[in-house]
């Protein structure tokens, strides 16, 4: 029986030690992921088409890139005489478009308003132009169906910073 028991301890020890340097492994690979530059990534940028601009960030010493993106307010349309089926169609394709304009990278934040008014969403379009903004905004089912209209307008936003 004292082997058994002997036994166990050992192989508790050795799962034990195995878990721990499993936990170091994960944590060591997070670590040594690339760090891109805030050179190389507005280069990158440029590259790209993007307009961009930097500054040093007084408190901490960073530099901030700052990128245009467009800002699109979905409003009401002027065809929303649809069909209660056919509206509910609409709404489907047209979540389905801001998940792909999502997974594609061009759409970095979507959403409805919380109130019945005349603005009914607003889109963040990480895109290098306005006319390609434009382009993929009037591409949504919604738009196209004349249920919602579009407007546009350039916004900065400092590249990296999360809503909080």
């Amino acid at each position: 029986m004292k082997v058994i028991g002997k036994c166990l301890i050992v192989l508790l020890f050795v799962v034990s030690c195995k878990k721990k340097v499993m936990e170091v492994e994960r944590s060591e690979v997070i670590e040594k992921e690339p760090i891109i530059s805030i050179k190389s990534q507005k280069e990158k940028l440029i590259k790209d088409g993007f307009k961009v601009f930097d500054y040093v960030d007084e408190k901490t010493k960073d530099t901030v890139i700052m990128q245009q993106y467009f800002m699109v307010f979905l409003k009401k349309g002027e065809n929303r005489s649809q069909a209660e089926e056919e509206a509910k169609r609409l709404q489907n394709l047209h979540l389905m478009h801001l998940e792909k304009m999502y997974d594609l990278g061009y759409a970095d934040l979507s959403g409805p308003m919380g109130d019945d008014g005349e603005l009914r969403g607003v889109t963040i379009y990480n895109t290098p132009n306005l006319e390609m903004a434009d382009s993929l905004a009037n591409s949504d089912p919604m738009v196209k169906a004349g249920r919602l209209k579009i407007e546009i307008h350039p916004w900065w936003a400092a590249k990296g910073y999360g809503l909080r």
